[in-house]
């Protein structure tokens, strides 16, 4: 199947800034000084090394990313060079985790930064606060997360090259005595121990150079990405290179490296000495600032890695959902939600471990996965082509090796944990899944009653017409015929009775008339009846008394023209408080079935309308034709992507896509008017719809596009409402008020839906 894919909304820019920004993190500010401490004046070296052997990891993900421009990262590398097997799998699980772990030590340490400002803020409603705003700019769009970044970004590079510009001239900024001040470090230690302290530094720090990578976690929305993608990540290593190292420089050459070794605030301390009054402040800011341009850019990467992992089959399929900015909002809010709880629990410093060796495992098997593949497709076109093939894939390789041998053995011992723990979920997750359907399956009650409302011979012959062919589709279900009598006001005793016998030899005739309906198709069948005050209150009983319906079927009810009326209508009644599912049928001679028309418009309504569907379609042999109607003008892109959403629809709904469905894309000026257009086109034997979110109010039955359709449409029409708990159906219809409220017209600009269009969309 297909997939359906991300917009590309993110100019070079965008890119740039997401890989500038989001590697000038708050790292350069705190490992600094512990840096000066391992290396002392060599710290300078130590960093303009980590630049350059980053260099070989960039090309080798400039050619990579534009040759597989799609969400994921390395872990889509590592699945196309060896498979979708366990390898792709750990390595997208690992990168996902560690930047959701990086998002929340960036959040705790943007709150920390904070009280240098305000000392009374609280530290973890802070955390969990700047996570839900950065979580709403993912779901608004990247391209709002991009423009964040550009401002933080923006600011960031302003006050580093402040820093640096200053630092050199000012009188009491760089000095050369005091850069190579205390050399002594290096004296009595010998060749190996100097090496071995700068490979140490470069481990100490080489993380901070990878924030790059999100840039090829994102490629999928990247405009242009043969050209941006390439420039976009190099530019940003090169940048990040300069600044690091002049930093460094400064830093080193103002304050001696001794006063400076082990300070989290070395930055600060120098600023502090040729900028005095205002430096430190500058740099507490650029530090805190810092830490929103790595929330942003680490929940991007986590995002995306999770709608990649998702959409391959290995993650919970429901976080590559997309919303209508077509972003992966699902797996923006559980990434947000682990970011905020890890927050909470206080993890964060333990947790920091696995972020710094999760990325080297990444970096590590992205690197083998180019060489893998030069092997496997080598006249695969390639946009970008890294120069000296295959020494920068070695030599990137080497230096994720070299750099686990000096990491920190809790980084290790932790990764490697967090690892086994993947390992052992990927095998028992389908055992373990297959073992919990089973156990909820056998404490479920069974729902395999089909309850159908009966008001008059006509109604109950096509309602249990259409009750045998679901009936038949699947397996250890039967129909019940339920009759309701209204009875008048109270009688005496005896002249109840005798009320009560007449009621129920008229019953008894109906039923027996529609019985044989069943038995044509050999399909269990019994019959009731019964005598109340109320018909939707008998039938709510017999409901609420056993569990066992599957679907509450009942007929027409008449003109809808009345509010009033409509509202006291048993029907409506059913379709507002039955604790089921409900299917109303408007007959118009239905006979046996042949082409059904399916709307889908993506609610759990139109689910059911495609369930309902595929069931009397396997019965009778008949064909389905399932559309979505758009309408607004849409590209080939947008037009590609709606068949993509309504093929992952009906897949989601059957598991694949039957040989019986067809799947359409309509073009019209409203919903309602698409459908009719389309039943009238084919002449369909029965249209089979989803209420819209409007089933709730008095005024319509099931939604005023439904309704509609339903009265003009030249065949027989089945209506369907899902029961959802009431919470979950509120909830569910605030949220897509929200999304109807902030849809983005193609502009950019966010409209009202119009009349008839989105917001009446059935299902």
């Amino acid at each position: 199947m297909s997939k359906r894919r991300l917009k590309r909304q993110l100019s070079l820019i965008h890119v740039v800034m997401l890989g500038t920004a989001g590697t000038l993190a708050a790292e350069i500010f705190v490992l600094t000084g512990h840096a000066a401490g391992m290396a002392g004046p060599a710290t300078v070296l130590a960093l303009l090394i980590g630049g350059l052997v980053s260099y070989s990891v960039a090309l080798n993900y400039c050619e990579l990313a534009t040759t597989y421009p799609v969400a994921g990262g390395a872990m889509s590398y590592v699945r196309e060079a060896y498979g979708s097997g366990i390898l792709s799998y750990l390595v997208g699980s690992m990168d996902c985790v560690s930047s959701t772990f990086y998002a929340a030590l960036s959040a705790v340490g943007f709150a920390y930064s904070l009280q240098v400002f305000i000392p009374s803020v609280p530290i973890v409603p802070t955390a969990i606060a700047v996570i839900a705003v950065f979580a709403a700019l993912n779901v608004l769009g990247a391209t709002r997360v991009g423009n964040a970044q550009i401002v933080l970004g923006g600011f960031l590079l302003a006050v580093f090259v402040l820093f640096i510009v200053v630092g050199l001239v000012h009188p009491a900024g760089f000095r050369w005595e005091v850069l190579v001040s205390g050399n002594e470090v290096f004296a009595d230690d010998g060749t190996w121990q100097d090496l071995s302290r700068i490979l140490a530094t470069i481990a100490l720090v080489y993380s901070a150079y990878v924030g790059f990578e999100v840039i090829a976690d994102d490629a999928e929305e990247v405009s242009r990405p043969n050209r941006s993608i390439p420039l976009g990540i190099l530019i940003s290593l090169t940048l990040c290179t300069l600044i690091y190292v002049l930093t460094s420089l400064v830093a080193l050459g103002t304050v001696p490296w001794h006063e400076l070794a082990g300070s989290e605030t070395a930055l600060t301390d120098a600023a502090r000495r040729f900028m005095p009054g205002w430096g430190a402040p500058m740099m507490a800011l650029a530090g805190m600032v810092a830490t929103l341009t790595s929330i942003n850019s680490a929940m991007l990467s986590a995002t995306r890695e999770a709608f990649t992992l998702s959409r391959d089959g290995v993650w919970p399929r429901p976080l590559s959902r997309l919303s209508r900015f077509r972003t992966p909002y699902v797996s923006v809010l559980a990434i947000g939600a682990t970011s905020a709880l890890i927050a909470v629990i206080g993890l964060v410093d333990f947790l920091s471990y696995i972020s710094s060796a999760g990325y080297l495992f990444v970096l590590f098997w992205g690197s083998l996965a180019m060489i893998r593949l030069r092997k496997l497709y080598p006249n695969l076109e390639r946009p970008f082509k890294a120069p000296a093939f295959p020494l920068t894939a070695y030599m990137a390789a080497a230096t994720c090796a070299l750099i686990v041998a000096f990491a920190d053995w809790r980084a290790l011992l932790f990764g490697g944990a967090v690892l086994v723990g993947f390992g052992l979920l990927y095998y028992a997750s389908p055992r373990v899944s297959r073992l919990m359907a089973l156990r909820l399956a056998s404490r479920a009650p069974s729902r395999n009653r089909l309850l159908i409302a009966a008001a008059s011979p006509q109604t109950a012959r096509s309602l249990v017409h259409l009750a045998s062919i679901i009936a038949e589709a699947t397996e250890d279900t039967y129909i019940c015929v339920l009759s309701v009598a209204v009875t008048g006001s109270p009688t005496p005793r005896h002249a109840a009775g005798l009320e009560a016998g007449e009621v129920r030899r008229r019953q008894k005739l109906l039923l027996d008339q529609v019985a044989s309906q069943a038995q044509a198709r050999n399909v269990a069948l019994y019959t009731k009846a019964a005598i109340a005050p109320s018909v939707a209150q008998s039938i709510l009983g017999e409901i609420d008394r056993r569990s066992d319906v599957k679907l509450l079927m009942a007929g027409w009810p008449g003109p809808l023209r009345d509010p009033q009326a409509l509202a006291a209508n048993p029907v409506k009644t059913l379709i507002q408080k039955a604790h089921t599912n409900v299917a109303v049928l408007l007959d118009r001679g239905l006979g046996r079935v042949h082409d059904i028309l399916v709307p889908v418009g993506g609610g759990l309504h139109s689910r059911l309308a495609v369930r309902l569907s595929y069931e009397i379609a396997e019965a009778d042999g008949a064909r389905v034709t399932a559309i979505r109607v758009c309408t607004e003008p849409s590209g080939t892109e947008e037009s590609d992507d709606t068949m993509l959403l309504l093929e992952e629809i009906v897949e989601e709904v059957l598991g694949s896509v039957p040989a019986s469905f067809s799947l359409r894309v309509v073009e019209a000026e409203s919903v309602p008017e698409g459908v009719l257009a389309e039943a009238e086109r084919c002449h369909y034997d029965l249209v089979v719809m989803g209420a819209s979110e409007e089933w709730a109010l008095q005024t319509r039955l099931f939604g005023s596009v439904d309704d509609w359709v339903a009265d003009r449409a030249p065949c027989s029409v089945l209506l369907c409402r899902r029961y959802e708990p009431v919470t979950m159906s509120w909830l569910r219809r605030q949220v897509k008020t929200i999304e109807e409220e902030h849809r983005p017209d193609n502009g950019g600009n966010h409209i009202q839906p119009a009349k008839g269009a989105d917001a009446c969309r059935p299902g």
